[in-house]
């Protein structure tokens, strides 16, 4: 049974926050939307939550924070996906070298690692920490790994890291299993370097062999010499909502049906079996695009 909300968009992507504890302190952190987390489900709460996620055919989870890689018993998550779904991870990719091995075999697909600039003073404006060689060294590892494709998440920040863009396409070129995404940045908190993406998208379309819209946000895909660029755009975006497939887990269990907003929680601590199965159908029923 394939869950669809009165906008008829099917659910079938199931993002859960692991934590919100994280070990860098980026100045544009949206936190999942989570403004006061109580303590973290447990991993059997993560494993029912699967269950019911695989009853209703949802094909893919993707675990994410603050940093999941922070969780001691991560890789019991990981084991506990449903056969038949595809697993992955968001990273902040500073503890990644040491994990990414374990974390493939205990069945995880692939891995997005946050990246916003190959500068390592500019990172450390960003991210409040100097760790960019350790983020370099967890993506050699997770290539290493065949924690593939891996999708480098940059949030593009007007005057601190957008003259940065040429730089990551070098980065990713010729290599297939690095795909750059360049992410807008969204207001949920007082960072004041929104770049517009119009001019930058033009200028991939215009560089670009070949142009693929995804059907998640109907976001597109630009490939040019050798490098995959997806541009990622939340804000004032009716394609992006229109196109969302995506139900979310916070970190002390609680359904959030649109990243958005935080006034259409479900909570769902505790509860399994049919009761936690109704909690996701009504979940689902009070998603409506944030930009209609």
């Amino acid at each position: 049974m394939t869950l669809k909300d009165s906008y008829n968009r099917p659910i079938s992507n199931i993002r859960i926050s692991l934590t919100k504890q994280c070990n860098l302190s980026c100045i544009y952190c949206h936190r999942e939307g989570e403004t006061s987390p109580k303590e973290p489900i447990s991993a059997a709460e993560i494993a029912e939550i699967l269950r019911v996620a695989a009853h209703f055919d949802i094909r893919s989870v993707k675990f994410t924070g603050g940093e999941p890689l922070l969780r001691p018993d991560l890789l019991e998550i990981i084991r506990s996906v449903p056969a038949g779904m595809e697993s992955s991870l968001t990273t902040n990719g500073t503890l990644l070298a040491g994990i990414a091995a374990d974390l493939k075999d205990a069945g995880m697909r692939r891995v997005n690692v946050s990246l916003d600039s190959l500068n390592p003073g500019t990172y450390k404006k960003i991210t409040g920490i100097d760790r960019l060689s350790d983020v370099l060294g967890g993506i050699s590892a997770a290539l290493d790994a065949g924690l593939t494709p891996i999708k480098l998440n940059m949030v593009v920040l007007e005057g601190i890291n957008d003259h940065e863009i040429d730089d990551f396409l070098a980065y990713v070129r010729g290599n297939r299993h690095l795909v750059l995404q360049l992410i807008e940045l969204m207001h949920f908190n007082d960072c004041n370097h929104h770049g517009d993406l119009n001019d930058l998208e033009g200028s991939l379309a215009a560089r670009s062999k070949q142009i693929v819209t995804r059907r998640m946000h109907h976001r597109k895909k630009y490939c040019l010499d050798g490098a995959e660029v997806e541009v990622v755009r939340p804000l004032h975006n009716t394609e992006f909502c229109a196109f969302c497939n995506r139900l979310r887990v916070t970190s002390d269990g609680t359904l959030k049906p649109c990243l958005l907003r935080s006034d259409n929680h479900i909570d769902i601590r505790g509860k399994s079996g049919k009761e936690l199965e109704d909690l996701f159908i009504k979940a689902v029923s009070l998603r409506e695009p944030f930009y209609k």
